[in-house]
């Protein structure tokens, strides 16, 4: 199988832009990484990167075995996922990525049961609320909050999901509570935003009687993780717009309070992506599965 490794090595690196990226992803150190990929050299007794101490690029014979390289691996693949098909105990790796609070609230404290149903399995997990690219990233699934736009992907929806603004208890003592929506356009109000490069949070959509309602809200923070926006919000510094589920250990006990429950965000759906090919693969599928069994009830 060595050759193989050597070959998963390759394209991850050539996905990723560099050894210790692309090794890491693969759980390699940098020196497991670069040793695979100089077996490959010397196998193929030809040159696939150009190194140099700032930087790695691939040749040109590099760039056409790249696209060779990953058809042989996803053929090896689903030809794995077709012999897994027969066997009672799926195994292998299944690469996930979900939105930081999916992932901790919902999709992590999930993980050990299947584990201990499916042994043989192995669970890679990313979190972020940066949009992912599926294909680029080599991942398996991709869970949600929200409404993707990406068409080339199977989606399966899990639950609907209530979103709400809320706010804690001095900050709503020191500004005041919003009674209409024009209220959060306005001073002295402070909109806690989600944004990163073409996030799509630049507005806030509201239900009213009138129907959805578009405010392009404004705040003196934004940032790319949803959890600092909650902690902003606990220490006092805004109105912030969160799935229910996100935060409701923190409207329980009352350290953030809901505003504008009249004219609330529109809500959006949990669910996950994948390629189409990757349900045929029955660890995918039984992961996909297992969340859709067990997840409702962060949504009852």
């Amino acid at each position: 199988m060595s050759y193989i490794e050597s070959l998963r090595v390759f394209v991850r690196v050539m996905e990723l832009g560099s050894i210790t990226s692309g090794g890491r992803d693969l759980r390699l150190t940098p020196a497991v990484a670069s040793k695979r990929l100089k077996e490959l050299e010397n196998h193929l007794g030809v040159r696939l990167f150009n190194r140099t101490t700032r930087s790695m690029t691939p040749t040109e014979v590099g760039t056409v075995f790249y696209d060779e390289a990953k058809a042989v691996l996803l053929a090896l693949d689903h030809a794995e996922a077709r012999v897994a098909s027969f066997s009672d105990a799926p195994r292998g790796a299944i690469r996930i990525t979900a939105p930081l609070g999916v992932g901790r609230r919902i999709v992590a404290p999930l993980v050990p049961d299947f584990s201990d149903l499916y042994p043989e399995t192995e669970i890679r997990m990313r979190l972020s609320d940066r949009k992912v690219d599926i294909l680029a990233d080599g991942l398996d699934i991709a869970f949600f909050i929200g409404e993707p736009s990406d068409s080339t992907m199977k989606l399966r929806k899990f639950a609907d999901c209530d979103r709400i603004l809320c706010a804690s208890p001095d900050y709503l003592s020191k500004f005041g509570t919003p009674k209409t929506p024009d209220d959060l356009l306005y001073a002295p109000h402070n909109c806690l935003l989600l944004r990163y490069p073409r996030s799509p949070e630049y507005f806030w959509t509201l239900r009213t009687d009138m129907g959805p309602r578009k405010l392009e809200v404004r705040g003196k923070y934004d940032a790319d993780d949803g959890d600092v926006l909650t902690d902003w919000a606990l220490a006092g510094k805004g109105v912030v717009n969160k799935p229910r589920f996100d935060v409701r250990e923190y409207l329980d006990d009352g350290r953030l309070v809901e505003v504008l429950p009249e004219t609330p965000p529109l809500p959006t759906i949990f669910g996950c992506l994948y390629p189409h090919k990757k349900l045929q693969d029955p660890k995918v599928r039984l992961f996909v599965e297992h969340i859709a069994q067990h997840s409702k009830r962060f949504f009852a």
